[in-house]
């Protein structure tokens, strides 16, 4: 935590220290490159323009994903881009066609170096034609010869060099992934402020072997073969309320302070939906934007939906800055309650919910029929990334709602 404060109190200090003009930087398409190893860079692409006032606006993109970010500060030759809603925020210093500084994110204390060059570039050079078309589905083990050991699902379309997909796992999806296929070696990488994700693996036409990067933290070697009929386990059914339970409660405070529990009267005799997330989780951004959105199409269902947040900010104070932070981005109006703070540990998350078998994944739904009990249990949720998975969950996910909503009160 140490050295992030120095680059923190250092750009803090540029900025009072001196009333020079402010410098600008080109406007148009930009390559950025993090360092997440001594011989492996993570690239993604954003482009800048400038807004009302003359203030930069930026999106980057990932494969079809757009990330607009608005919040970004620049003095002298000094640069502060803070992520929608998410903790971590680029800090650097630039030139009119460079930056150079790092991706932070402080309660996780971690720093990672990054360069940025003004300029059309792809985002993976291209050295040969592919060897093989990659497209379908991969039955794929993630940090495998550990007993760390998951299966995951791998999901990809290729047009000649060029390859979009992702990786669904148990507990989610690895998101928007974007990259090439060159001679005998797939590249992906996405980057989103909280996702800082490169694979790189040799592959044959029915087999990958590779290293999956998540930052500079973290490295997992994964091995893949060709699938067409595999399938992960049913989200249904991993988890469930342990013997000797027969009802999901809980009891934690909401932003004012008041503490909001399931025997409220505000939830009786109604369809209640909780949410196990955190602030810091992508998919649960994803999952959140989309009960936001088929609340505003369905006004006319009984619903209460709220959220248990586990959050990994190391104070309260910080944990209920990403909550409202969150909440002001996308607009939701239902309440999210601070289960956690200091860690997003599930084993922990676990002792907050004793009822559950386990938290096996933010985020994790519980579904309550207007009677009280728990009629589902989803693990995870499958993102637009998914493609078909997505649009399958939207749909059985409308027509358990409805049916929930026809039960007879108690």
């Amino acid at each position: 935590m140490k050295r992030i404060w120095v680059f923190v109190i250092s750009f803090t200090l540029l900025l009072a220290s001196c009333e020079e003009e402010k410098k600008d930087i080109a406007t148009g398409d930009w390559l950025a490159k993090l360092e997440v190893s001594p011989t492996e860079t993570l690239p993604f692409s954003f482009s800048i323009s400038k807004g009302e006032n003359e203030s930069y606006i930026i999106e980057m993109y990932n494969a079809e994903e757009v990330i607009l970010v608005e919040e970004i500060e620049v003095w002298n030759d000094s640069i502060h881009i803070k992520m929608p809603v998410f903790e971590g925020y680029l800090l650097g210093t630039f030139t009119e066609k460079e930056i150079s500084g790092n991706f932070i994110k402080e309660s996780l204390d971690r720093i990672v170096p990054f360069k940025a060059k003004f300029g059309k570039k792809d985002r993976f050079k291209v050295s040969s034609s592919a060897i093989t078309n990659i497209s379908g589905i991969w039955e794929v083990d993630f940090d495998v010869e550990t007993e760390n050991e998951y299966p995951a699902k791998g999901i990809f379309r290729q047009d000649g060099n060029d390859v979009e997909g992702t990786f669904r796992t148990k507990t989610g999806d690895y998101r928007y992934l974007e990259g090439i296929v060159t001679g005998d070696t797939l590249k992906l990488s996405t980057f989103d402020g909280a996702h800082a994700f490169l694979f790189i693996a040799k592959i044959s036409d029915s087999t990958l072997q590779g290293n999956f990067y998540s930052g500079n933290h973290a490295v997992e070697k994964f091995v893949g073969k060709r699938n067409e009929a595999f399938e992960l386990p049913d989200a249904d059914s991993l988890t469930f309320l342990k013997e000797g339970y027969d009802r999901f409660y809980f009891s934690f405070p909401d932003e004012t302070g008041k503490t909001v529990a399931l025997s409220d009267s505000r939830f009786d005799n109604k369809v209640v939906l909780v949410q196990i997330m955190g602030t810091w989780c992508p998919n649960c951004l994803d999952e959140t934007k989309f009960y936001i959105d088929f609340l505003d199409k369905n006004p006319d269902l009984n619903v209460e939906f709220v959220a248990l947040a586990f959050e990994y900010a190391k104070t309260e104070e910080k944990s209920w800055e990403g909550i409202k932070r969150l909440k002001n981005k996308l607009g939701v109006d239902y309440p999210i309650l601070l289960a956690q703070y200091g860690s997003s540990d599930k084993q922990k998350a676990n002792e907050k919910l004793p009822m559950l078998n386990h938290v096996l994944s933010y985020p994790t739904t519980i579904y309550i029929g207007k009677q009280g009990n728990v009629e589902k249990i989803h693990t995870g949720f499958n993102g637009p990334a998914t493609g078909e998975k997505h649009e399958a969950f939207k749909k059985e996910f409308k027509e358990t709602i409805r049916k929930l909503n026809v039960q007879k009160t108690k």
